[in-house]
């Protein structure tokens, strides 16, 4: 889920990520490194889970007093289980951030049931003056449409003096970064906000329902994107191929196809329908119907199935008829 975070970073001309690990901190590490993402990572581990503003003053750790100090720098601030966020969403906050010199600006959207999430308080002027969270919110408050998302952009120079000003008197005795937009406002500077185009891009997953329901719209997305480059699929629905699968164009996959892992499939190959590939490299003109593989290579037009299960790590010949062993 942190990956699909990482790469909405993408456009954004960030130069380094700072992941902020706690349970089971040292597998997440492993995981993320070996996706290799784009962005240069590093991780900060924060040992006690003590709120978002804790958290944050951990990130800072790693970054340089030159860095910190730096007027024109400034430093996103991304939750790990927001999977659906795109792009050109973050793109977009860092250009308003830029164009209004703004200190902070954050991410908002506008809920039809606000639940559970902060509430954005503007004053009069329409500017952002604080967060209340729901534990903490009034009446009044708690009927406020927009909401937090937490996702922020902050003037670098300015994040590290209004986190050492926050404490964590609130129901929850956490330290919430969301005060941080109370204290900056509060000192006078900008605070700004980008209310999100698509409120479901920003939500966050915590249950397997939520999963279920993001994981849904990666799928179509993913999909949408390899039909645009050329991939045939007769039943997109039907079809489920990771994001860390490449495709060649003129490959067809039929229902029920499934391509897991670090899948690799040739130009002209037919896949499906009812088969199931996990870590493959298949070739050319290659036809896989109603079979399953793992960690196979497949070469030129092989023909496969139905009901061929090769044991992992076969390496199939070019040419070759496999059907059921």
């Amino acid at each position: 889920m942190v990956l699909y975070v990482l790469d909405s970073l993408a456009g954004s001309d960030v130069g380094r990520a700072v992941v902020v690990v706690g349970h089971g901190a040292e597998r997440v590490t492993e995981k993320l490194l070996d996706a290799a993402p784009a962005t240069r990572l590093e991780f900060v581990e924060q040992e006690i889970q003590r709120g978002t503003g804790d958290a944050v003053g951990v990130a800072l750790t790693a970054f340089g007093p030159d860095e910190l100090d730096d007027s024109d720098a400034d430093i996103l601030v991304l939750p790990g289980d927001t999977p659906l966020l795109r792009a050109t969403t973050i793109a977009a906050l860092v250009e308003s951030h830029r164009a209004t010199d703004s200190a902070c600006t954050l991410l908002t959207a506008t809920m039809d049931d606000p639940s559970g999430y902060g509430r954005v308080v503007r004053g009069k002027d329409g500017r952002v003056e604080r967060i209340v969270e729901e534990a903490d919110a009034s009446e009044a408050e708690r009927m406020i449409a927009e909401v937090n998302t937490s996702i922020y952009c902050f003037r670098a120079s300015v994040l590290g003096p209004a986190l050492r000003r926050i404490s964590p008197e609130n129901a929850q005795g956490e330290y919430y970064l969301t005060d941080v937009v109370q204290v900056l406002s509060g000192a006078g500077y900008r605070v700004s906000a980008v209310i999100a185009d698509d409120a479901a891009e920003t939500q966050g997953v915590n249950d397997r329902m939520q999963l279920a329901v993001a994981e849904k719209e990666l799928r179509r997305r993913t999909n949408e994107a390899w039909m645009r480059q050329g991939v045939t699929m007769v039943d997109p629905a039907s079809t489920y191929v990771d994001a860390t699968v490449t495709l060649a164009p003129d490959v067809t996959l039929f229902p029920g196809t499934i391509l897991q892992g670090m899948c690799t499939v040739g130009a002209g190959t037919e896949i499906g329908p009812n088969t199931r590939l996990i870590d493959c490299t298949v070739g050319t003109g290659v036809v896989i119907e109603n079979s399953v593989a793992r960690n196979c290579s497949i070469g030129d037009d092989v023909h496969m199935g139905p009901y061929a299960a090769p044991e992992p790590g076969t390496s199939v010949p070019a040419g070759a008829r496999l059907a059921r062993s």
